[in-house]
């Protein structure tokens, strides 16, 4: 594959870090599928540990932002804006800040899950997940389109990526309308504070997909200049 020459004239390119942080952020949405498991088991011992883990890699990914910010030169040999690449930076944080929020919130409250809404909670926050882990790996060919000028069948691939994850976050749009209607049908058993928070968690779950699919537009937006 021919190489776009001002690649090579990059030495520093902020590309590798930039994956690097975003696969962090990742890995700290995935923890919500361990996290949920122990909240509906209600164990709390390990609702913590992976609360804690979770605030690590938030942790972790927020030095690497910094570090991306702080290291990306002002003139770069780039097919796009540096603006732009600071704009994907702050969309990728978001994931993992919001994941961290949702299990914060979740712990500080010892909040449970009624029984009956558990297998549709599972499968939202697992679709979430993969709503991250698809924006993930189009992210991850950022490099690649950065070799091809932004152009080709690389282009292509990762457009046909995005394509898949605006499909994934509709599937979370979809279940979280189905777990709000499960919520609404156990309101009069719950209190009413409980209610509250749980709608409260039920928006956050969503906000981690709409800022998953939100990455893949900032990439849309690169391959269209």
């Amino acid at each position: 594959m021919p190489l776009n020459p001002f690649a090579s004239l990059f030495g520093r390119s902020p590309i590798g870090p930039m994956q690097k942080h975003f696969a962090k952020a990742h890995e700290c949405a995935a923890h919500l599928v361990p996290f949920f498991d122990a909240v509906m088991a209600e164990d709390w011992a390990k609702v913590g540990q992976v609360q804690q883990d979770m605030a690590r890699l938030e942790d972790e990914a927020d030095k690497l932002k910094k570090s991306v910010r702080l290291h990306l030169p002002k003139s770069l040999f780039l097919p796009v804006p540096r603006s732009d690449l600071l704009e994907l930076l702050s969309v990728q944080d978001k994931v993992a800040n919001r994941a961290k929020d949702i299990a914060g919130l979740m712990l500080g409250r010892e909040m449970t899950i009624p029984p009956a809404m558990q297998p549709l909670m599972r499968a939202f926050v697992q679709r979430t997940v993969d709503a991250s882990a698809q924006a993930l790996k189009a992210m991850n060919e950022l490099d690649e389109l950065l070799e091809t000028g932004f152009g080709g069948r690389e282009a292509a691939l990762v457009g046909s990526m995005v394509e898949e994850l605006e499909l994934i976050e509709q599937d979370t749009d979809r279940m979280q309308i189905e777990v709000r209607r499960a919520l609404f049908k156990l309101e009069k058993d719950l209190p009413p504070v409980d209610v509250m928070f749980l709608y409260q968690i039920l928006e956050w779950i969503g906000d981690v997909a709409d800022r998953a699919e939100r990455v893949g537009n900032r990439l849309e937006q690169l391959l269209a200049r």
